[in-house]
């Protein structure tokens, strides 16, 4: 079965997930993970993507980012792959691919689960057991949207901003939803979306609304029901 195209639509955040290769690492020590974020820093740049959340685990990468255009995701990640695995492989003396096939990425809608999606990033860590609390993980934006640290690659989507009128208001109140987590609900909607590539929510339906480069949601299982007709 032909695998579908990427989902994009205008204007609204995409879900990345890239994993290592047979779950092997991706970072080795502190210098990798430096490394990693210093060409991120690069890439978002030179494919005018805007980074709202995102972390590095020892084995996978989740990174919530806005591009200008359909393309622009798939050139940031292009472009990172290719500089990172070559100086990796290089500095590890390895060969090979280092990356578990092609990303995978979801069209997020913001209203119902933008926020949810920055937890699910950030979380990440307190959920594989790494730390008790996310801003321990020191290789993510959640220490910047906690309020311990600034963080210049990020920028934040409008749904963060509308947390509070003051820094410190719109940390407080992250915080709350950080410490509430995610349901087990949640968290399966968020993982089946990103895997599958489907849209994590509603798509845009009104009249003049950005228009999804492909079908967002699968189609219902079964045949169509027959239209009924009166005799």
């Amino acid at each position: 079965m032909a695998r579908l195209a990427r989902l994009y639509i205008p204007g609204l955040p995409q879900l990345i997930t890239q994993r290592g290769n047979n779950r092997n690492p991706l970072f080795l020590d502190e210098t990798d993970y430096q490394q990693f974020l210093a060409w991120l820093r690069d890439a978002l740049k030179e494919c005018d993507v805007a980074l709202h959340a995102y972390v590095l685990m020892p084995n996978h990468v989740h990174l919530l980012v806005t591009a200008e255009d359909a393309q622009g995701a798939s050139r940031l990640m292009q472009r990172l792959g290719r500089r990172y695995v070559r100086w990796f492989n290089d500095r590890h003396r390895r060969t090979g691919t280092l990356w578990e096939g092609r990303y995978r990425s979801t069209v997020v809608d913001p209203a119902q689960w933008l926020l949810h999606a920055y937890r699910y990033v950030e979380l990440n860590p307190v959920r594989a057991g790494l730390v008790p609390d996310a801003a321990y993980w020191v290789w993510s934006s959640a220490r910047a949207h906690l309020g311990h640290e600034s963080d210049p690659y990020l920028t934040d989507h409008a749904m963060f901003w509308a947390l509070g009128n003051t820094p410190f208001d719109r940390q407080a109140a992250y915080r709350k939803t950080v410490e509430a987590g995610l349901s087990t609900q949640e968290l399966e909607a968020i993982r089946f979306a990103a895997h599958r590539g489907w849209m994590l929510g509603d798509p845009p339906d009104e009249p003049g609304d950005p228009a999804p480069t492909r079908r967002a949601r699968p189609l219902p299982k079964g045949r169509p029901s027959k239209a009924v007709t009166a005799d």
